[in-house]
């Protein structure tokens, strides 16, 4: 499976070399001319000769959250500070896997037999853990991961209940799925697919891709928030794992284009693709950064729900990552012919 490979490479925000390399070999096996940007973006291009088509950019990004080692405790256990948007609370007894070597580690905090009250109502922060791998002093701590060593979660990809999947970093692993199946499908056209860097830390590698790459517009594949939970009222509800891929009209970073979200929203209808509106601007990503840069080119994002997003541990169902290659791949089909619609 696919998606398993892609979601076991190691790639926290500014450490994206596996990733990268894995998604380079594949992209060229598909037929696209690669290159790598100072900053780390990786650009797959594939021409399909008609140069009446407009330019399309296509971008998810292959960074994922984690942890950078920051310092040792003397009894051996590893301090370390979140990349990216980490909840501590979710934290506590996970395993990990630590730089090149991936040497394991269990995250660790005070346990509850030792708690007092206070300790018992106060919130955890990142401050209160620390990575445990079996060290016996600070030094040996670092002889084995030194400051500036990054960490990923242990949580290989595995089926789960119907038709769904667990795993780490499909936030935005799912993106980079459909981005290699546009590029098995073809285009008409020009066709750049750009695996964006640090994302997760500022929407980095997407603001010089918008300044250097050259396109007419863009799609940003991604993984959002899914919070369809029992205690979440409906109304509060951003979008729901399995409805299908989740369209959105704006996020804390972006609005969509309208002609070209409505042009979404009727492909997905006509082709019998599920899709969902993404119902709450909630997040951001990296058509923030691509949408205005080059001179403000339509932008829409296609998100796959996960719930437990930024976590060891996020869920997503099947039919909502299929639904997002779907819908990218009948959306190049189509463009030639709609491109007046959400030109014009």
């Amino acid at each position: 499976m696919l998606l398993k490979e892609l979601t076991a490479a190691f790639g926290v925000s500014g450490c994206e070399q596996e990733i990268r390399t894995l998604l380079r070999r594949l992209c060229q096996e598909r037929g696209a001319t690669c290159s790598v940007d100072r900053i780390g973006n990786l650009v797959a291009q594939k021409s399909g000769g008609d140069t009446r088509a407009p330019h399309v950019l296509l971008a998810a990004h292959m960074d994922e959250v984690g942890l950078i080692v920051r310092g040792a405790h003397e009894e051996g256990y590893l301090r370390y500070a979140p990349v990216g948007g980490v909840d501590p609370r979710v934290l506590v007894s996970k395993t990990v896997l630590c730089g090149e070597k991936r040497i394991p580690g269990v995250i660790g905090a005070k346990a509850i037999h030792l708690q007092s009250a206070e300790d018992k109502r106060r919130v955890l922060g990142h401050n209160d853990l620390y990575i445990d791998i079996g060290a016996k002093s600070g030094e040996e701590a670092l002889k084995l991961c030194p400051a500036g060593t990054y960490v990923v979660f242990d949580s290989p990809l595995e089926p789960m209940g119907d038709n769904c999947v667990v795993s780490r970093a499909l936030d935005d692993r799912v993106g980079c799925l459909a981005l290699l199946h546009a590029l098995e499908h073809g285009y008409c056209g020009e066709l750049t697919c750009v695996f964006t860097s640090m994302e997760e830390v500022g929407l980095r590698g997407a603001r010089v891709a918008g300044q250097h790459l050259t396109y007419d517009l863009a799609v940003v594949l991604e993984g959002t928030t899914c919070n369809d939970l029992g205690d979440v009222p409906s109304e509060a509800q951003v979008c729901n794992l399995g409805k299908g891929v989740a369209i959105s009209f704006s996020d804390r970073a972006s609005i969509a284009h309208p002609r070209l979200r409505a042009a979404m929203e009727t492909l997905a209808r006509e082709k019998g693709i599920p899709a969902q509106p993404k119902r709450a601007s909630t997040g951001g990503n990296d058509a923030g950064a691509l949408q205005t840069a080059a001179g403000a080119k339509p932008t829409v994002v296609l998100s796959v729900p996960c719930r437990y997003i930024h976590s060891p541990a996020s869920v997503a169902s099947l039919s909502d990552i299929q639904a997002q290659s779907d819908l990218v791949c009948a959306f190049l089909d189509a463009l030639p012919a709609l491109k007046a619609d959400i030109f014009d």
